[in-house]
């Protein structure tokens, strides 16, 4: 006993070596978004104005990122869950010649998906300018992630058995896949949304390149407070965008240990 917890003990260090190096600059950026004057540091006291400033510049960047992110997620759900069971029935090299394709988005460059959506779509000038043109570039980068993880679980064995069995008593392909096959894989199904809300919220290559000065999400917005303003806006804009992902994250993540609790019983 005393000797596995002494070979304990370095790993335990060592992970709270990982752990302080990796949350120590975030500390450090969130305590200068709260100080009056970085390069004085703490002693000159601490305010609330960069956050203030930040809310006034920016503050609509965070509904309309929050939307987006759900929008894709809902996006992912009504076009990923069909086309991941798609994919996983069929046995076509049609099917995965596509689902490589459907790879692509996270393989290619975020600038380059960005670039190729601007010269297929950029002419619609009322699409180009609208958010509903990021929202089809989240849509095409987060889709493979949705696809992957869901169609991951439709591909297992007892899962095919039991849709036979659902077939052999005559039900319809509506009552199977609603009825059997989505409660089935319904843990995946969140475990690919959570992603996909996490990707689309952070995302900023893509965004970057497809947004206007009227479209700009929380991550663009951050890369323009770092870059003209001063360091405590960027670094309370950093506070920002923690405080209000981390709930939403958190929320998502019980529900999703709520879900996967019911499903497991």
């Amino acid at each position: 006993m005393r000797t596995a917890r002494q070979a304990s003990l370095p790993l335990l260090a060592l992970t709270a070596l990982v752990a302080v190096f990796m949350l120590a600059p975030i500390a450090l950026s969130v305590v200068a978004g709260l100080v009056a004057n970085y390069s004085t540091g703490i002693a000159s006291g601490l305010t609330l104005r960069w956050l203030g400033e930040v809310w006034a510049l920016y503050g609509g960047t965070v509904g309309w990122s929050l939307a987006i992110a759900l929008l894709c997620v809902l996006g992912n759900l009504l076009i990923g869950v069909p086309c991941a069971y798609a994919l996983a029935r069929s046995r076509s090299r049609a099917a995965r010649l596509f689902e490589e394709l459907l790879t692509l988005p996270v393989a290619v460059p975020g600038l380059a998906s960005a670039l190729a959506l601007i010269l297929a779509y950029g002419s619609l000038q009322g699409f180009r300018q609208s958010f509903a043109f990021i929202l089809v570039g989240h849509m095409v980068f987060t889709l493979p992630f949705m696809v992957r993880t869901v169609g991951a679980a439709f591909q297992r064995h007892e899962l095919r058995a039991l849709e036979e069995a659902a077939r052999s008593l005559g039900a319809s392909f509506a009552q199977r896949f609603l009825g059997v096959l989505v409660p089935a894989v319904l843990p995946a199904i969140v475990a690919g949304s959570l992603m996909v809300f996490t990707l689309s919220v952070g995302e900023f290559n893509l965004t970057w390149m497809l947004h206007t000065p009227l479209t700009r999400t929380l991550p663009v917005g951050l890369a323009d407070s770092y870059a003209s303003m001063r360091i405590e806006i960027g670094s309370a804009y950093t506070l920002i965008f923690l405080a209000v992902i981390l709930p939403v994250l958190w929320g998502l993540q019980a529900l999703g240990s709520l879900i996967e609790r019911h499903h497991a019983t």
